[in-house]
């Protein structure tokens, strides 16, 4: 038995209806925002081919048998790629075709520098990501519609007793065809070690426009310590476009009521091959009293699983 509600502290109460949120509307999000998933195959569909050797081959589908797939390639060539040197094989929509080069799926599309989007992952799907080689996250999707994930920055490597860790549960909502996305989550975090405990974090809540390559986010959140909820909310604003097959703009905006410092506002560039992504920006606080302020520099890195 769950104990009395009064017991409980505001945030986790506050967590606790965020989740109850996300369990009711769970049978009701499929007919709400309901995925297209339909698939259409055609003489003109592409495949992608990538062999153990990392080489990858992109045509349309002549022949395949359980030896050996066959491809004509754009410039009319037939490949034949042997089934045992195959690491993957699978159709592509032709729109990601652009000046001749394969834009492949965006590697990072669930986070900018350290918000998330309301993108969820994919079930069975993660990544770790650390900035400023202290700072390291781990997610992981469960679901398609949950993830979680934890982090820490490892002061104990440097004598501290103590350390703080973090806990990253995300629960999302999608409607890839109308390319809308709900999410709700937080940040549950504390310090551990020595003796020593207290609580930190944040609640949110957002929604985002775009799809994987090009989106917009809004969201509201609530901080909390030591079990007491912030009177007022911060509001996030964040998105990133893709500009070429490997690079993204990216901007990561925070803004607070009641503070000497009323905001966050971050630019930069991501750059990501395939198989990873990385993260370089300027975030700036906005004080009256930072005139000759530029910027903080930020620097991260993401790699799938």
């Amino acid at each position: 038995m769950p104990p009395p509600a009064s017991t409980w502290s505001r945030p986790l109460r506050v967590l606790a209806l965020f989740m109850l949120l996300g369990a009711i509307a769970g049978p009701i999000a499929p007919a709400l925002m309901a995925q297209d998933t339909t698939q259409t195959t055609s003489e003109d569909t592409l495949y992608r081919v990538e062999t153990n050797e990392g080489t990858v081959y992109i045509g349309t589908l002549v022949r395949e048998n359980e030896e050996a797939v066959v491809l004509a390639t754009r410039d009319g060539t037939e490949v034949r790629i042997a089934r045992d040197n195959i690491e993957t094989f699978a159709s592509i929509d032709s729109s990601r075709i652009r000046n001749g080069d394969y834009w492949f799926d965006n590697p990072q599309p669930t986070r900018y520098f350290f918000a998330p989007s309301a993108i969820g992952l994919r079930k069975g799907n993660g990544y770790y990501q650390n900035t400023w080689v202290l700072f390291n996250n781990v997610n992981y999707g469960v679901s398609d519609r949950f993830s979680i994930g934890a982090g820490t920055v490892p002061v104990f490597l440097f004598g501290e007793g103590v350390f703080p860790i973090w806990v990253l549960p995300k629960v999302s909502f999608s409607n890839a065809s109308a390319n809308r996305h709900l999410t709700v989550g937080g940040v549950l975090g504390g310090v551990v070690g020595e003796g020593e405990s207290a609580s930190v974090g944040l609640l949110y809540t957002s929604g985002t426009l775009g799809g994987a390559d090009r989106n917009l986010t809004a969201g509201i959140g609530y901080g909390y310590q030591s079990g007491a909820l912030a009177d007022t909310p911060f509001f996030n604003v964040s998105g990133m476009t893709r500009v070429s097959q490997r690079f993204y703009l990216v901007s990561e905006n925070y803004f607070f009521s009641g503070d000497e410092v009323n905001g966050l506002v971050s630019f930069g560039l991501r750059y990501a091959p395939e198989k990873f992504a990385v993260d370089f920006g300027l975030v700036r606080p906005l004080a009256d009293d930072l005139d000759s302020f530029i910027a903080f520099p930020w620097l991260g890195v993401a790699l799938p699983f």
